[in-house]
């Protein structure tokens, strides 16, 4: 069974006078395990293709669903990292990366060692106790990936992770991703 099925979805966005299509007719199959990037020129729908997926902007027709079931909105099996940081100013790091953990009110214990694995699986264990302001670019989006990965949803989503970081920085990241991915599934 297909972890991601997109069938025949489209999306359109109301505006005065026009009406915007940004997605039409998009059919995609994503296996489990699968690590797949969606590539294209700005506008041409990714980002709203991905908040579909994530729940967050349904589509107008067509319909996505996740191991058989359909997306009516966001759910636990769906993690985002977005192009900004979206972090909490602040918290601290391992407080960034253990919030959902404790929204899903798992034990004193088992958000401590989830947060240290992933300070250590991130290179972030010395930045522990650093508010994000303290930190460059790349380690701040070490820490959005790190706070999705601790909710240990099935599926993570990325709308351009690194493209506001620079070539030297993007290219550790992209690495580094690959990584978690071989180490994480």
């Amino acid at each position: 069974m297909s972890q991601i099925i997109v069938n025949n979805v489209q999306k359109v966005f109301k505006t005065p006078g026009k009406d915007v299509v940004a997605l039409k007719d998009i059919q995609l199959e994503i296996q489990a395990g699968e690590f797949v990037c969606l590539l294209g020129p700005s506008g041409c729908g990714k980002s709203t293709l991905l908040n579909a997926v994530a729940g967050f902007a349904l589509p107008s027709s067509g319909e996505i669903s996740v191991e058989g079931k359909k997306i009516t909105g966001p759910g636990p099996d769906r993690g985002m990292v977005f192009q900004e940081y979206a972090l909490f100013p602040w918290m601290t790091i391992a407080q960034n990366i253990a919030f959902g953990l404790e929204v899903q009110k798992k034990s004193r214990g088992e958000i401590e060692q989830t947060v240290n694995q992933l300070l250590d699986l991130l290179h972030l264990k010395d930045f522990r106790d650093r508010f994000p302001k303290d930190l460059s670019g790349g380690m701040r989006q070490r820490v959005a990936i790190a706070r999705v990965l601790a909710l240990d949803s099935p599926i993570m989503l990325m709308d351009e992770p690194f493209g506001a970081l620079d070539a030297f920085t993007r290219e550790q990241m992209q690495t580094l991703l690959l990584e978690v991915w071989r180490h994480s599934g």
